[in-house]
């Protein structure tokens, strides 16, 4: 633990394990971007790009709906370990995951993923012959988020600064999934 933690006059450290895990992924990551990096274990650097998960399944699993032509994918191909990362808020909401991804085209799975915004990428619609799945299954992860929204962290960081003590509502902790 850092000093500054060490500080703190209540707990902000907890590790989740399963079900517990999979509600915070599923809190964090659900409705926001994040930075989808690739070719992260090939000893180049890694690739980055933007991208928003359709859906956080019941076993946590991460699904993305990309072109099958796109760089992304042909990284994946190479190395399917990725690493998602996501920010909710300028001063929460901190998510990051490690994972493997898998590439399918399974028509099935892209009619479930499907919103009429995703034409904007994907001009022929639905039955777009470009479209494919990506799969990220998390095998680790970590988070950082207030205890009580940032409403009351900010009050509580105002409070600290004002009496010199560190009163901070981060918690923060290891997701295993």
């Amino acid at each position: 633990m850092d000093s500054i933690n060490q500080n703190q006059p209540e707990d902000n450290f907890e590790n989740l394990e399963g079900n517990d895990a999979w509600k915070k992924l599923k809190e964090m990551a659900e409705g926001t971007s994040c930075f989808f990096c690739s070719n992260i274990k090939t000893g180049l650097p890694f690739s980055t790009r933007p991208m928003s998960p359709q859906k956080v399944d019941d076993n946590g699993d991460l699904w993305f709906l990309s072109a099958n032509d796109s760089h992304k994918n042909a990284e994946i191909a190479t190395d399917p370990m990725v690493q998602l990362l996501f920010q909710g808020s300028k001063y929460s909401d901190f998510l990051n995951i490690y994972g493997i991804a898998e590439i399918s085209e399974d028509k099935e799975k892209i009619k479930e993923l499907w919103e009429p915004i995703l034409k904007t990428w994907f001009t022929e619609g639905i039955d777009d012959p470009r479209i494919s799945v990506i799969k990220v299954s998390p095998t680790q992860g970590y988070y950082w988020d207030n205890k009580h929204g940032n409403a009351v962290a900010f009050v509580k960081q105002l409070v600290g600064a004002a009496i010199g003590k560190t009163l901070d509502d981060s918690i923060e902790g290891k997701l295993e999934v």
